[in-house]
């Protein structure tokens, strides 16, 4: 029983770093867009990239919390 407990940990904890690491894709996804929309003063497209950014923080804050819990 102890060896199943283990194992399943062991899913969670390699499903959750999957996820982490999509989260960080996406806020360097966000990086880019911000840095993009510098480059050619769009103004609405900054809004945006700012507003997708704090967003990917946001979902990311509750990931990490649990990936140290885990630990």
């Amino acid at each position: 029983m102890n060896k199943m407990k283990k194992k399943q940990r062991n899913k969670i904890e390699k499903e959750l770093k999957y996820h982490l690491a999509g989260w960080i894709l996406f806020i360097l996804c966000a990086l880019f867009f911000l840095a993009s929309s510098l480059k050619n003063h769009d103004t609405m497209a900054l809004i945006g990239s700012i507003i997708f950014f704090v967003a990917c923080i946001i979902f990311l804050i509750p990931l990490v919390k649990s990936l140290k819990s885990n630990e």
